[in-house]
């Protein structure tokens, strides 16, 4: 009997409580490395290919931990960026409210995984031989049933909650974290067109999932930092793959090149190479253009002792002119715009400038000499402007090279 209730208090290891909680960190880190560095970057965008051992560790892991077919999660993943926020996004905060995709993300992914259509349509170029077939996928729940059963062998009833760690880890951090908070809180290197945000700029809990809009911006880049200051865990790992001949990195963010040009120089085709290819940085940059001038205009207008009528409206209507597309804008957020607007001309002339900007790299149609002439007319017209933080920002765009 006292064999039977040490083996069912501490299981054949016997270990300490610390222990058992460090060998559960141990252990939920290697599958949050198994996500980021194969199903996320390797499989569903293609920035790297992993050597077939690595890759099936990786396969036999995700089963035993999480239980998720990589197809299904490749599929899901692929639809979040091709519908990023819009009608059909399976885990958008800004479609199903950030409460749900944080707290039941997981069930946001099991309903979209039962959905044949994307499955056919995203789910293409995932593994699909024998053991995919008749084990991995076939049967996703008996991998992490062995799991509970290793578990509880190894640190008896205690390893029930390890068991739960493990299964809880990739839905809060993933499903919720990143897909909830990814898209709600943080900061933006990148001005891409959705609400993704870098959560934080360490990416160690999450492997450097954390680094979320950075992704967004450059989606099949195999290296999430951008920053210098940054720090990518995940691409640490993948590059010691790469100096053991594990792994060959197919795919990194460009990186941001200045030319010594003056604005005598003429732009060229390589300049604009460069605006579109950076188009997200630059329009970051001039973001935080608008938002220094409105933080400006706020200090001239605030009177002494109280704040009048355009104070107030400048003060509701600056966040919502520094986001690009007025379409998203309710109809009284769009009057209050246009109302601030009306009243301050460099504002004015700066959102119109950012629009037309915009249109350089938006246009589909337009030949690279039409589009050169665009970019050229821009530039003029922001030296011409009178507004010096504009003829400044033109001046730079003029150095960009790809």
């Amino acid at each position: 009997m006292d064999s039977i209730l040490a083996f069912l208090s501490g299981g054949l290891l016997q270990l300490a409580w610390w222990k058992v909680v460090i060998i559960t960190l141990v252990l939920t880190h290697i599958t949050i490395i198994s996500v980021t560095v194969f199903l996320h970057r390797s499989q569903a965008h293609r920035g790297l290919d992993l050597h077939p051992a690595v890759m099936h560790f990786f396969r036999f892991w995700l089963w035993m931990t999480t239980g998720m077919v990589t197809k299904e999660w490749v599929a899901i993943h692929r639809k979040h960026h091709a519908k990023v926020e819009r009608e059909g996004d399976p885990h958008s905060p800004m479609v199903f409210g950030l409460s749900k995709v944080f707290f039941r993300g997981a069930e946001l992914y099991r309903e979209e995984a039962t959905n044949p259509e994307t499955l056919k349509r995203f789910g293409h170029g995932t593994p699909d031989d024998w053991i995919e077939r008749k084990l991995y996928s076939r049967h996703s729940l008996l991998g992490i049933m062995i799991m509970l059963g290793i578990d509880l062998a190894l640190f008896g009833v205690l390893g029930l909650a390890v068991w739960a760690v493990q299964m809880a880890w990739i839905p809060f951090w993933a499903a919720g974290v990143v897909n909830g908070l990814g898209h709600f809180w943080g900061y933006r290197n990148y001005a891409s067109p959705d609400t993704s945000t870098n959560v934080a700029p360490w990416g160690i809990i999450i492997g450097g999932e954390e680094l979320h809009n950075n992704h967004h911006a450059y989606g099949t880049s195999a290296k999430f930092s951008a920053k210098w200051y940054e720090f990518d865990l995940g691409w640490g790992y993948i590059r010691a793959l790469e100096l053991l001949g594990l792994a060959k990195v197919k795919k990194r963010a460009p990186k941001l090149k200045l030319e010594p040009v003056t604005d005598a120089d003429p732009i060229s085709l390589n300049t604009l190479n460069g605006v579109i290819t950076h188009r997200y940085e630059i329009l970051a940059r001039y973001t935080r253009l608008i938002k220094k001038a409105v933080s400006e205009e706020l200090e001239r207008l605030k009177p002494a002792g109280q704040m009048n009528n355009a104070f107030v409206s400048l003060k509701q209507a600056g966040k919502w002119l520094t986001q690009p597309d007025a379409s998203e804008l309710a109809p009284e957020q769009r009057v209050a715009v246009d109302t601030v607007l009306a009243q301050n001309k460099s504002l004015s002339t700066l959102v119109q400038m950012r629009q037309e900007l915009e249109r350089v790299w938006e246009s589909s149609s337009a030949t690279s000499e039409q589009l050169l002439h665009d970019l050229q007319a821009w530039c003029q017209r922001a030296q011409q402007s009178g507004i010096e933080s504009l003829q400044e920002f033109a001046s730079r765009l003029r150095r960009y090279a790809a």
